[in-house]
């Protein structure tokens, strides 16, 4: 089982997009990873994301390219500053999930999952990229299988 996390796309700023929408290079940078993981026939059974404008427009480029079984849904809990630990205990790791959401929580999660704790940064996202966690079946450990991001710097 796989956990896809993704930091939405870059949006707009708040005074000439309240909803904070994503930009212009926020859905190209978005289409580009997306096609990127359809390229490589990524296997993501459905996609969760945030209330977010944002969060929403970032899953539905990665579903139009994915194509999920389990469509896409929106789900609280994945805001900038929700409980980490509360969500990680809520993930069914029967499915090959992507979460799209905010930071710091994205960073926090991956931390908390590795970890045991949110304090310990393991991976700094960028937006639109996705980070692959990968649950090791003897450790039950969850480790960091791939990533794949926009920016190689």
């Amino acid at each position: 089982m796989a956990l896809f996390l993704v930091q939405h796309g870059k949006s707009l700023p708040k005074d000439k997009d309240p909803q904070k929408g994503l930009s212009a290079e926020g859905i190209a940078e978005t289409k580009r990873i997306a096609e990127v993981a359809k390229g490589y026939k990524v296997p993501v059974a459905g996609i969760t994301h945030s209330g977010k404008t944002r969060a929403r427009q970032t899953a539905e480029i990665f579903a139009k390219a994915l194509e999920p079984g389990g469509g896409i849904d929106e789900r609280s809990g994945l805001s900038p500053l929700d409980d980490v630990a509360d969500f990680a205990n809520s993930i069914d790791s029967a499915d090959n999930r992507m979460f799209v959401g905010h930071l710091p929580f994205m960073e926090r999660l991956t931390a908390y999952l590795i970890t045991g704790s949110i304090e310990r940064c393991v991976f700094k996202f960028q937006n639109s990229g996705i980070v692959c966690l990968d649950m090791e079946p003897d450790s039950r450990c969850w480790v960091i299988r791939w990533t794949l991001m926009p920016n190689i710097t």
